[in-house]
């Protein structure tokens, strides 16, 4: 099992990085140039890890066979998955709401010889809650996360994905994608940006060899609903299992879906949009009142 000490650096079973030894993104030499990436390891790369769907989805793909690279802040978390699963585990501890958080974790995916074949984006919060109420600077990091580091990190792995003419990308979104949110604004923007976003990466790599998903999910029994401070009763009665979404969502990347809603309710929620006037979604949205 691998790991990175602070700034970035390895250690654990392969040992410390070079003093001073910058490592380049994957795919790229030292000038920024491509490289060849057959010598490395292929792996999983999954955000947001060490809990709820991205443990799940860590373990739906090690069951597979994959080896899989688990990130998230929680380094105590990452280790306990880690040793649930065994040697394809590898772990990085690291904050992706941070800006520049994207180039260095690539960084140390190529330092530790691997090379991105699977990228799942499952990494983000949320916040409950009227916008001018919330800090801005909690809602700027869940931009950070939810936006910015997503959409760096598939910059980051799509071109060594387009040279192996191989590879897969799964974008969290939710099916607060297709609405607006009244009461929990930032974070139904943001997944609407994912979910725009990953379509239009979908039609453009048709023919490459690279497969992209957006995974709208709705409601999940997760940690999401005490991270965002959602206090309604009935947000936490109607989640979804997390294994039956991971299920869902993987079947659907291997199918090249663009867009995946697992369940019926979730699929009706979201073509509502097209029969429903947006200013009926915003009213049904506000009458929720995730905050009680």
């Amino acid at each position: 099992m691998y790991g990175l000490g602070p700034g970035g650096r390895r250690h654990g079973a392969c040992g410390r990085a070079p003093h001073g030894r910058t490592a380049a993104p994957a795919g790229q030499d030292r000038q920024g140039k491509p490289t060849l990436n057959k010598e490395r390891r292929p792996v999983t790369l999954v955000t947001g890890a060490s809990s709820g769907l991205g443990a799940d989805f860590a373990r739906a793909c090690a069951r597979r066979g994959d080896e899989v690279l688990l990130v998230a802040r929680r380094r105590d978390r990452l280790d306990e998955l880690g040793r649930e699963i065994g040697g394809s585990a590898h772990v990085l501890p690291m904050d992706l709401s941070q800006p520049g958080a994207a180039q260095a974790l690539i960084g140390a995916v190529d330092a530790l010889g691997f090379r991105v074949a699977t990228l799942i984006n499952n990494a983000g919060f949320g916040l409950a809650g009227r916008f001018p109420s919330l800090p801005l600077d909690r809602q700027r990091q869940m931009l950070e996360l939810n936006v910015v580091t997503l959409t760096e990190l598939c910059h980051l792995v799509l071109p060594g994905m387009v040279q192996q003419r191989q590879g897969a990308i799964l974008n969290v979104a939710s099916t607060g994608a297709f609405q607006p949110g009244p009461g929990i604004a930032v974070y139904f923007a943001s997944k609407a940006y994912i979910l725009s976003f990953t379509e239009a990466l979908h039609q453009e790599l048709k023919g490459s060899g690279i497969k992209v998903s957006a995974l709208c999910p709705g409601p999940t029994a997760t940690e999401f609903g005490d991270v965002a401070g959602v206090t309604n009763d009935r947000f936490h009665r109607f989640s979804a299992r997390p294994k039956t979404v991971v299920t869902a969502a993987l079947r659907g990347l291997a199918r090249n879906q663009a867009v995946v809603v697992p369940g019926l309710t979730n699929k009706i929620t979201a073509a509502s949009n097209r029969f429903l006037p947006r200013a009926a979604m915003r009213r049904i949205v506000a009458g929720l009142k995730l905050r009680t």
